[in-house]
């Protein structure tokens, strides 16, 4: 069984190329790396340069980094799009659990670069906390391109619906096989299979101890703990775990196309 990480940080790991060698041997075939804003985009860009056959860039503002963005944001990502011709747009989105940058900050950066994916006919990443009303609200005013991931969607079986109608895929992050969290597991089982992914957001969202196999210090969640983070996730399903890994092996690829094999 083979699976891709449909959503990490790469760039934040000192020693990524140890990462990804150990992401091979625990079964994961390939990331996509998400740029959260100016000052990581070039480490981002910088990996898939390193290894091509492994890593796909993404490159967004992410809506804590609203706020910090220079007056050439726009054109530096639509350079790292024009360099990277084969890169998704991400991770962009709205976030209701901060206060700062407010929630109209967010949304002025976030509808541009909605208006920029669609312009590019890009799938895009998006990062939504706290703030699905004001998601809808961004949508009736920019539509999304025809798809867009709710990455570590955390959002209720009602929201899968309304959320899928518009085109969204949703990806699983091991957080949620937190016990406190079986609300998002029974949502998930709403979600249509061919809409869904897994990734790590290493190295964020820690799963809970007993889905780790790749433990690392200050509570930090390796990406190689994607296969077992997947297996928990197809407990919860009723699926068999090489059942899932085929399914979202081929969502990964048929959501980010020939998205897989980047060069400068």
């Amino acid at each position: 069984m083979t699976f891709h990480d449909s959503h990490n940080h790469l760039q934040r790991f000192a020693a990524p190329a140890r990462i990804v060698a150990e992401m091979r041997d625990a079964g994961v075939a390939g990331c996509v790396v998400n740029g959260t804003c100016e000052d990581d985009w070039e480490a981002v860009a910088r990996l898939a340069g390193q290894f091509p056959d492994f890593v796909t860039p993404a490159f967004g503002l992410h809506p804590w980094q609203a706020h910090r963005r220079s007056d050439r944001w726009q054109a530096t990502l639509e350079g790292q799009l024009d360099r990277f011709p084969r890169a998704s747009l991400g991770e962009c989105g709205l976030d209701g659990w901060v206060a700062e940058p407010p929630l109209e900050l967010q949304r002025e950066v976030f509808l541009a670069q909605l208006a920029l994916a669609r312009e590019r006919r890009l799938p895009v990443t998006i990062h939504a906390l706290h703030a699905w009303e004001p998601l809808f609200e961004a949508f009736r005013d920019e539509p999304p391109p025809e798809k867009f991931l709710l990455h570590s969607f955390g959002g209720s079986a009602e929201l899968v619906k309304r959320l899928a109608d518009l085109g969204a895929w949703f990806s699983f992050s091991g957080h949620f096989l937190q016990p406190r969290k079986a609300k998002v597991l029974a949502a998930f089982k709403q979600v249509p299979l061919d809409r869904l992914l897994v990734e790590t957001d290493a190295p964020d969202m820690l799963p809970p101890g007993e889905w780790i196999t790749h433990p690392l210090p200050d509570g930090q969640n390796h990406p190689a703990n994607l296969p077992r983070i997947a297996a928990g996730l197809a407990t919860a399903l009723g699926i068999d775990p090489a059942r899932l890994a085929s399914i979202t092996a081929e969502n990964h690829a048929d959501f980010f196309r020939d998205r897989d094999r980047n060069g400068a």
